[in-house]
């Protein structure tokens, strides 16, 4: 029985009921890591792994959620919503920001279980938010609610709610996919475009590392305070013109922050060239030429590393295996780091041989066996 299956019968068993079926996305971010919060450039896309939801309305005010793939339960109340510091969280924060937005709330059952490894870097708990934010909207506010307005309140939950100072590429990249396309987004304004992804031949493939982030939140945390400990140094000689790093260039860092605070000039120094990298990561991609685009991803991975250090052995491991392989194009680790997955461009004639080096040298290397997800880009969150 498929999931989808699985999740209607049990809803209907649970609650008597006929449920709406929600597919929303994780995602993958092809360049532009740690730069959402620094107001710059990401280029995401909502991917084939994805939360799929059966949600109904109640009559009375009871919150009931259903984790299928845990097999766990919360009951709770619109009336008394308040932390768990569980997965429930992702789920009443984004009924908690629906109500604190002015809209429409009620009673909700919700049964949910997911293609997205948990840990994997995919974005699993945005594409948890997003699917509540459009069972919301579909079930109490007539299909009214603007998608970026859910985007934002998403954001907000993992900010106000969850207590991760996240920026807001994940939630856009799962509600605003389309299907072989890739989001050029400004985190700044949130302009964006959609452009075509033509990936004749070659195959986005996510390897595991098996290590599941526990450092990422409160390290996620330290990163955005480091990166605004660096932008408070710049404000003290350019003023109010520097708003984030966005608008800070390295002969600034060099110039202001690199003899004073060497730690908070690396930090710094990844996302400027973070951003420059993904310009012309841009720039390859717009010009078909998926080579140049991989060496960026390769130089992104390095500042990640080394610059940034939110890698960690087996990411480096997985990348260094990589570039080995004839007919990767580029290989990253993607995601808030400590673990999660690597993105890899690898040509199609070589993905037997990239499966096959991957698995045996990662496991060689680690004693850990890798798991590869092949990913095909999709829309975003929506009703099925």
């Amino acid at each position: 029985m498929d999931l989808q299956q699985t999740l209607q019968e049990t809803f209907t068993r649970q609650f008597n009921a006929e449920p709406t079926l929600i597919c929303s996305p994780g995602r993958v971010n092809l360049i532009g890591e740690h730069t959402d919060y620094n107001e710059g450039f990401v280029l995401p896309a909502a991917i084939n792994k994805a939360i799929y939801l059966a949600v109904g309305p109640r009559t009375d005010s009871q919150l009931h959620f259903v984790a299928l793939d845990l097999n766990e339960t919360y009951m709770g109340s619109l009336d008394a919503i308040a932390k768990t510091n569980t997965w429930a969280d992702y789920l009443l924060g984004m009924v908690d920001q629906f109500r604190q937005a002015g809209l429409n709330v009620g009673g909700l059952n919700v049964v949910f279980g997911g293609t997205i490894p948990i840990g994997g870097g995919m974005s699993s708990s945005a594409a948890i938010e997003n699917g509540v934010a459009v069972a919301l909207d579909h079930l109490y506010n007539k299909d009214q609610t603007d998608r970026l307005l859910m985007v934002k309140l998403g954001q907000r939950v993992e900010n106000h709610f969850v207590g991760v100072q996240s920026g807001i590429m994940d939630q856009f990249a799962s509600m605003m996919g389309r299907a072989n396309h890739v989001i050029k987004l400004d985190c700044r304004s949130l302009e964006f475009a959609y452009a075509p992804l033509n990936m004749d031949g070659v195959r986005i493939v996510l390897c595991d590392s098996r290590v599941k982030h526990a450092l990422a939140s409160s390290e996620y945390n330290t990163r955005r305070a480091e990166c605004e400990a660096g932008v408070r140094m710049i404000q003290a000689r350019y003023g109010e013109q520097i708003r984030s790093l966005r608008d800070v260039t390295m002969p600034m860092l060099d110039a202001y922050v690199r003899e004073q605070e060497p730690l908070l000039y690396k930090r710094c120094a990844y996302v400027v060239q973070e951003n420059e990298r993904l310009v012309g990561a841009v720039a390859a991609l717009d010009g078909g030429d998926l080579e140049t685009f991989g060496q960026f991803m390769y130089g992104s991975h390095e500042g990640l590393s080394k610059q940034y250090d939110v890698s960690c052995a087996e990411l480096d491991t997985l990348v260094d295996i990589a570039r080995t392989v004839p007919g990767v194009l580029g290989s990253r680790m993607m995601g808030g780091g400590f673990g999660g997955c690597t993105i890899n461009l690898v040509r199609a004639d070589a993905l037997d041989l990239f499966t096959q080096t991957m698995q045996e040298q990662f496991l060689a290397h680690t004693g850990v066996e890798t798991l590869l997800y092949v990913c095909q880009i999709q829309n975003g969150t929506e009703i099925i």
